[in-house]
């Protein structure tokens, strides 16, 4: 069990971010977060698990993305949203990452490997922002939202960069009566598949928690984000 000796909510260029650290960081967490994760003490208990099983030092950023879904999506897909400016703005979250956050983490606790996660669209992000970027050596990808048109042929043809990823998912949530949600379980599986073709079948598991996709999605994240640790 670490001890977390540093929380701070500043702003760095422009967005709010809340800052935990231990001690001795060994490694930089990086992981989009929504107003509902604060509003319900999300991101404390996300901390909290993290810190009581995680088996190195860390520091964490989360960086509030205001509109979830404008920041998050790679592409258009309705069933997310109408709204035509959801999809067109993935590569500006990336860039103020790579840009923003990276480089002032690295400032304060030294250049440090960098694991991006989050949880439903922040897991997709994540899954997609390693492809995009050679940022980060690994990805903690909680009950990510692979359901999105186009997915499997965007990650098949467009391999990791990170050298591990951990995916999971609610072994309810293909169960849902959202026809488009439903292919979640399928969805999940091929990404698992895929990700064992491209960086091995060691540096990627896949776990099932018990629970639709609503429910424990702080201690879900941080369990992932545990998983990277561990093995990094």
């Amino acid at each position: 069990m670490t001890t977390i000796i540093q929380n701070k909510n500043i702003t760095i260029d422009g967005l709010n971010c809340n800052v935990f650290a231990t001690e001795r960081p060994e490694v930089l967490l990086i992981q989009p977060s929504a107003r509902h994760e604060t509003k319900n003490d999300g991101i404390n208990r996300e901390v909290k698990v993290l810190a009581a099983t995680a088996t190195k030092g860390f520091a964490i950023v989360f960086f509030d993305t205001v509109e979830w879904a404008k920041a998050l999506m790679p592409w258009q897909d309705e069933a997310v949203s109408r709204n035509e400016e959801v999809g067109m703005h993935a590569q500006d979250t990336l860039v103020y990452i790579e840009e923003s956050l990276v480089p002032w983490l690295h400032e304060r606790f030294g250049k440090l490997p960098c694991i991006i996660g989050g949880y439903s669209l922040g897991g997709l992000f994540a899954l997609w922002a390693a492809r995009q970027s050679a940022a980060f050596c690994a990805v903690a990808a909680a009950s990510p939202s692979l359901w999105i048109k186009g997915w499997a042929d965007f990650a098949d043809n467009r391999s990791l960069n990170a050298q591990l990823a951990y995916v999971s998912l609610g072994n309810r949530e293909e169960h849902c009566r959202n026809q488009c949600m439903a292919r979640i379980g399928d969805c999940v599986r091929h990404e698992h598949l895929t990700l064992t073709e491209q960086i091995g079948t060691t540096a990627t598991t896949l776990e099932w928690n018990n629970g639709g996709h609503f429910g424990e999605e702080a201690e879900r994240t941080a369990k992932a984000f545990a998983w990277c640790i561990e093995n990094i």
